[in-house]
């Protein structure tokens, strides 16, 4: 018996010695740079590829950074036809949207434009979304204006304000090719769908606030974002500006033709094509007007002459040394955020339709490789937006070659039209941006989050308040921290339940859900719902296992 356990003792000493020299001699664990790398070299070179030869492998990568080289393969006559149609019907939207955002992110109108020619080419043989409509979209734009304003002011020195807009463009783009690139897309996962709606929902206010500057004609407008500067800039106008009648004529006239229009392209779905040429028939019908009736002369505000041609680069425009780059970089990683969030979400809904995955980090990429390209050719931060995406939809699109065809329709209009949109009136193009603003305010989301969970509402509710009473980048600052604190909370602070077994089972349920379970004797059973066992929920966890074992009469050590 003692030479068995002699024995048994000198073969664990053994095992010991193994496993000790095992974990003095092993290799040191791979460090993060070496754990990302790794990541990037198994998504591109993936396992599934091995069996294929070296010369079909690269084409596997290749196609797995361009989508359009799988779709085009399948491409034909009839998918061209829909997706002429669809993008025909996209840029009589995208026109008079792009020149009204360049408006409100306090730029020429002609770099609204610029936005829909190379980001959407960029994009359609690079995204995954055979939906998503590429251009300026209305939150971005007041994002850029709001903040690089208070940089640089846009009217005193136009073009140190353009070269922060791009070089802010370019490391939004940076941010979102990394992002992509390092599978680091839980980043937006940090605002919660609750912050979002509330934030749109406050910057669609904020947005309509500061259309008033358009449609009264005023020359001097604040640039603060806030609610109540906004409503004494304009009661101040009273005494210092005169507000001409003609211009809020002209404004609200057509933008209550353009809702009457959509009104009626929700009601019957074969007139889709009704709303979205809207906007373009208000710009011309308006422009007409304007100059039939020389109203320029009387008071109406008109956009004059803007530079039409082709994207001229802006490659030297950008600035990595000057003193603002700092604030620039944090301008980019904000718009990169939001970008990102508004185009993901829109394009995952419009893939469950159709029934295909988005891939969230290749969208990404996209995104990411478009900005930075749009950067050095007079653009500034472009997203998938989802008025003209909705559009896209219903006319029936079936690839990314729609926003090749809405591209292609911008420059046209670029090189042919620019001179025939110097009487449009300015009134107009507030009245288009308005009337795309109701898209942006979820009312029955907010009721629904309401109803589902108190706690996310009040992020939903803060996100909204700090936008319209503060500023737009203090209110995506509480969406982001009031998400963050309740992501904390809800995984160290999470429900503890006591169990009790189910007569005549083996299962075990909550007791508060679950009346008629019956104690094991002897036996106090809690569970912890989706947390981290640590410092933070100690005592939360001690007091209900006191309570617990109290409960079925153990005692408490």
């Amino acid at each position: 018996m003692d030479s068995s356990n002699q024995k048994s003792d000198e073969i664990e000493l053994s095992v010991r010695n193994q496993s000790s020299k095992w974990v003095l001699n092993s290799a040191d664990p791979p460090g993060v740079l070496q754990q990302v790398f790794q990541s990037i070299k198994n998504k591109v070179f993936h396992h599934s590829h091995k069996k294929y030869s070296a010369s079909a492998r690269v084409v596997a990568v290749v196609s797995s950074i361009f989508p359009a080289l799988k779709w085009g393969r399948n491409y034909n006559a009839s998918k061209f036809k829909n997706d002429l149609i669809a993008g025909l019907t996209l840029a009589s939207l995208s026109i008079p949207q792009s020149i009204g955002y360049a408006a409100l992110a306090n730029l020429d109108p002609q770099y609204g434009l610029y936005g829909s020619v190379v980001p959407p080419l960029i994009y359609s043989v690079m995204g995954s979304s055979q939906e998503l409509a590429i251009g300026p979209v209305a939150v971005v734009s007041l994002l850029i204006s709001s903040m690089i304003s208070k940089l640089v002011d846009p009217a005193a020195d136009p073009l140190s304000y353009r070269k922060l807009v791009f070089t802010a463009t370019f490391f939004a783009g940076s941010f979102q090719a990394l992002f992509g690139v390092l599978r680091l897309g839980f980043v937006i996962d940090f605002l919660s769908h609750a912050a979002i709606v509330g934030f749109m929902a406050g910057a669609a206010i904020v947005i309509g606030l500061q259309q008033l500057k358009s449609l009264l004609g005023i020359s001097h407008f604040t640039t603060k974002t806030d609610v109540v500067s906004v409503l004494e800039a304009v009661v101040n106008s009273f005494h210092t500006t005169t507000w001409y009648p003609l211009n809020i004529v002209l404004g609200c006239s057509f933008l209550i033709f353009i809702l009457i229009t959509r009104f009626i392209g929700k009601k019957n779905k074969k007139l889709f094509w009704l709303p979205a040429i809207s906007p373009v028939i208000s710009v011309i019908l308006s422009t007409l007007i304007v100059y039939l009736t020389r109203a320029d002369e009387h008071g109406v505000k008109i956009i004059k002459h803007f530079q039409g041609g082709l994207n001229p680069s802006s490659l030297h425009q950008l600035e990595f040394n000057g003193p603002h780059l700092a604030q620039v970089a944090k301008i980019g990683f904000i718009c990169a955020i939001i970008a990102l969030t508004e185009a993901v979400a829109v394009g995952r809904s419009f893939a469950s339709i159709k029934g295909y995955n988005l891939d969230g980090n290749k969208e990404m990429v996209a995104m990411g490789f478009m900005n930075i390209a749009g950067s050095m050719s007079s653009c500034y931060v472009t997203t998938g937006s989802f008025s003209r995406t909705a559009v896209n939809y219903s006319a029936g699109c079936a690839s990314g070659v729609s926003n090749i065809v809405m591209s292609v329709s911008v420059v046209i209009s670029l090189q042919l039209l620019t001179k025939l949109l110097y009487y449009t009136p300015i009134a107009i193009l507030a009245s288009i941006i308005l009337s795309a603003l109701p898209g942006l305010i979820d009312y029955n989301e907010a009721h629904h989050i309401w109803k589902l969970d108190k706690k996310d509402f009040l992020a939903c509710a803060a996100a909204f308040f700090g936008v319209l009473f503060v500023s737009v980048e203090i209110g995506l600052l509480v969406a982001v921290g009031v998400s963050f604190g309740r992501l904390i909370l809800n995984s160290i602070r999470s429900d503890i339940e006591e169990l009790g077994r189910l007569p005549g089972t083996d299962i075990f349920c909550d007791k508060s859900q679950y009346p008629g379970v019956v104690d094991v004797s002897g036996v106090a059973i809690i569970r912890l719902h989706s947390a981290s066992f640590c410092f933070a929920n100690a005592n939360p966890i001690k007091e209900r296992y006191v309570s617990a074992s109290v409960s079925v009469g153990l005692p408490v050590l």
